[in-house]
This record gives structure tokens, C-alpha cells and sequence, in this order.
């Protein structure tokens, strides 16, 4: 027995509409369950950022002798230059380093300080932060460096701050995915138990298992897609509310979480997709166990 296009929307239409408030229930089941998986991967996808952005903002920094002459530190900053992973490299003379001292140290610490004895420095921003500890096992002996000072512990909290971060918004996002598949699959054996009926008179008139099944998938299929559409709007919702907090200050968490507006659009795709799926999969396992019966 073929299927038509008009069959399969007629009855799709006609089975929503009869169980609308099932349907209604479904529709936003799936749309509150998808919502907070797209705002998770719309939060691990904003960690990211902040985590890279974070990361740029960490320094080495090259302390150099009081007494290096100029083609030393030409030199230093030179071999430094040449590194693949350093993104900028900034000189600070010794009147800088002296004076950003009284806002670091202790009055008894900065007093003993002048100008000729204070270190000038390099402050190298890298690509990467886990090659800070490479700068400073090649410069630390290098002639002409006093030291190198490395926020080790810094860039080892930001790496497991992240990393944890982003584990949670994974699990708690694949949770929330099988929660959903979960509840569209009870909704739609739900629906189909409802008229159980029907399906075994059409199948005593000699209609195929695919002839019924069609129909049922589809409406499962729209269930999952509106809700996946009520979840995209969730998820561009989100965005503009990450932008506007983003606004206030450009220091805050909210900017350094912000996301272009492709990555959005490309999780909202991701998001729908997901929606259709487990609706036609839902209905399809719904549908399964009355026609193997």
C-alpha cells in the first residue's frame, strides 16, 4: 500500500490535533529539556573563550640586569621574538619596573629600590600558557637575565578551573539529552497507546507496518521539531543576555564569555537537528512494540 505525501500530512495534522494537549505537553517537554542542553553547550562554548582569553592575559616575564648593556637586551629580546609560541613581547625599562614596584610591594620593600638597581624587563604573552615553563628554562642561565618569573601556579589554576568547567557542561548536557529522549519517548507510546485500537484495525483491513508507521514518525518528528525551535530561541535568548551583561563592563566574565554569532547559529542548528532526531527515533521505538505485537 503506498504512502502520499497528502496521506502522511492529513493524518499527521489530524493526529496532532486530536491530541493536542498531549502534543502541547510534548512540544515543551522537549523544548524545556533541549533548552537547557543548548544553554549548556552555549555555557561550555562561552568557558572556552573566557578560558583562551584568560589564558592570553598571562605573562613571563624576563627580569634583566641592572648593568646589561643595549645589544644584550637587543639580543634577549631577539632570541625571545623567535619562540613560535610568543604572541607579543613588551620591553618595560627600569624607571617602569620601579615605579609599578611601590604598587606591588611593601613600603620596606620598595624603598630600598633606585633605578640603577632595579632590573629593566620583558613581558612575553604566549599563545599557549603551558609553554610559560619553557621560556623560563631557556632564559633563566641566558647571559644577561637575572631571572624569569613565571605564574606557574596561576596558569595551572586556570587550566583546571577550565577543565572541570567544561567536563561539567559536557555531562550535565549529554544528562539532560538522554532525559529528553526519555521523556519524548514516554509521550509518544503514550499518544500511540491511546489509539491502539486504530492501529490494529488498520492492520486487520491489510494496511503495511510502514503505512501506519509514517504517520506516527512524522508526529514525532513535529513534536521534536517545535521543540527544538522553542529551544534555538532559548539559546539565541541566552546570547543577546551574555551581550548585554558583556556591555556594562568589557572586564567582566560576561565579555570574556562571548561568543560570535556563527557559533550560536551553528548550536541552534545542532540543537534542532538533535530535536528531529529523537523525535522520529521516539515515535519510531512508540510505534515498534503495537506493530511487532
Amino acid at each position: 500500500m503506498p504512502v502520499s505525501f497528502d496521506y502522511v500530512a492529513r493524518e499527521t495534522a489530524s493526529n496532532l490535533w486530536r491530541n493536542r494537549l498531549m502534543t502541547i505537553a510534548a512540544v515543551l517537554t522537549v523544548g524545556v529539556s533541549l533548552s537547557l542542553v543548548g544553554a549548556s553547550l552555549l555555557l561550555r562554548q562561552g568557558v572556552a573563550h573566557a578560558t583562551t582569553q584568560w589564558a592570553h592575559g598571562v605573562d613571563a616575564i624576563v627580569w634583566l640586569n641592572p648593568n646589561i648593556s643595549t645589544a644584550q637586551t637587543a639580543g634577549v629580546e631577539h632570541q625571545v621574538k623567535q619562540l613560535p609560541y610568543v604572541r607579543s613581547i613588551t620591553y618595560r625599562s627600569q624607571a617602569f619596573d620601579l615605579n609599578e614596584s611601590k604598587h606591588l610591594l611593601t613600603p620596606p620593600e620598595y624603598q630600598v629600590l633606585t633605578v640603577e638597581t632595579m632590573p629593566a624587563s620583558l613581558r612575553i604573552q604566549l599563545d599557549n600558557p603551558s609553554e610559560a615553563l619553557a621560556i623560563a628554562r631557556q632564559f633563566d642561565k641566558f647571559p644577561g637575565v637575572k631571572s624569569v618569573a613565571v605564574p606557574t601556579k596561576t596558569i595551572h589554576n586556570i587550566q583546571t578551573v577550565s577543565r572541570i568547567l567544561q567536563l561539567v557542561f559536557v555531562v550535565l548536557a549529554v544528562i539532560l539529552l538522554l532525559s529528553a529522549s526519555v521523556l519524548i519517548i514516554n509521550t509518544i507510546r503514550l499518544a500511540i497507546f491511546a489509539r491502539r485500537r486504530e492501529v490494529s484495525v488498520m492492520k486487520l483491513v491489510g494496511a503495511t507496518n510502514w503505512f501506519i508507521r509514517v504517520p506516527f514518525m512524522f508526529e514525532g518528528v513535529a513534536q521534536g521539531l517545535f521543540g527544538a525551535l522553542f529551544a534555538s530561541l532559548t539559546v539565541f535568548s541566552l546570547h543577546f543576555l551574555l551581550d548585554s551583561f558583556a556591555n556594562i563592563k568589557t572586564g567582566n566574565i560576561w565579555y570574556q564569555m562571548r561568543m560570535p554569532t556563527g557559533e550560536v547559529i551553528i548550536t541552534s542548528l545542532v540543537v534542532v537537528l538533535i530535536g528531529v532526531v529523537i523525535g522520529s527515533f521516539g515515535s519510531y521505538l512508540g510505534i515498534r512494540r503495537f506493530l511487532d505485537a
